[in-house]
């Protein structure tokens, strides 16, 4: 079994419904995995994605806030959520495909402006987040898993546009690094897109502040895939979609894509 998945902030399904559907319709990811849908499960708008073929989600849904989907051409089922460090988020949502592969899709807290916890609780938040995320890996380590989403952070010097200047900017400072390299080996993760793309600078996020934003190109690799190591090897054709941060009303993340052969 072959499929293709793809995962993508959308920043508000229901405003971006003609984004979602210009996606499924052109690239036809089998898996589409949203975050940042701000909407509640029964206000998705999911006629127009059935009309499409995507008949199966599972959601995780808040008004105005967070919110996580999985939309599927491939039958799945909901295989639940958690609400990491008691946030009272719709952050985090999991599938199980017929072929047994668990795909989990995250949207980790940003963290705010100021990376101190001290004087900014929501960066707090996205620590303490991270940690338990750690620790359910090492309780419970997955296998046959897929882990995608806006992890809201940019590991390496080459994921963000100028490594110096961005080491104190929340999403590329050194204490979520180490917090998100923590999280990934708890649960022996594999970075698929680096897999596949393994130098070089690659970017999944541009800010909405910089209009000539494909001319500045000032990015930042904030969105991931991982796949547990007893499928890795099976992921490839890794690549991120830039030209949709170029779409009418965008939003300022662009799709994520790999596909499996299991």
């Amino acid at each position: 079994m072959s499929f293709t998945l793809a995962t993508w902030n959308i920043n508000s399904v229901r405003l971006r419904e003609p984004l979602v559907c210009k996606l499924l319709a052109e690239e036809g990811p089998d898996v589409l995995c949203l975050q940042e849908c701000k909407s509640p499960v029964d206000k998705i708008p999911v006629e127009r994605f059935h009309a499409l073929g995507y008949e199966h989600m599972v959601a995780q849904g808040q008004k105005g806030y967070n919110g996580v989907a999985i939309l599927s051409r491939l039958p799945l089922k909901d295989a639940g959520s958690r609400d990491f460090a008691s946030l009272g988020h719709a952050r985090h949502v999991a599938a199980k495909l017929e072929n047994g592969v668990v795909i989990h899709n995250f949207y980790v807290p940003a963290g705010g402006d100021v990376p101190d916890r001290e004087v900014n609780d929501k960066f707090g938040q996205k620590l303490d987040y991270l940690a338990e995320m750690r620790d359910a890996f090492h309780a419970d380590r997955p296998g046959k898993s897929i882990l995608v989403g806006d992890l809201n952070i940019a590991p390496r010097e080459d994921d963000v546009w100028d490594h110096k200047k961005l080491l104190k900017v929340v999403s590329h400072t050194p204490v979520e690094v180490n917090a998100m390299a923590e999280t990934q080996d708890a649960g022996g993760w594999v970075d698929v897109t680096r897999q596949d793309i393994p130098s070089g600078q690659l970017y999944s996020w541009w800010s909405y502040r910089a209009r000539e934003w494909d001319l500045a190109d000032k990015g930042r690799r904030l969105d991931h895939i991982w796949a547990t190591p007893d499928i890795s090897s099976a992921a490839h054709g890794s690549r991120v979609l830039r030209t949709a941060r170029g779409w009418e009303k965008p939003s300022d993340h662009a799709p994520v894509f790999a596909t499996f052969d299991l």
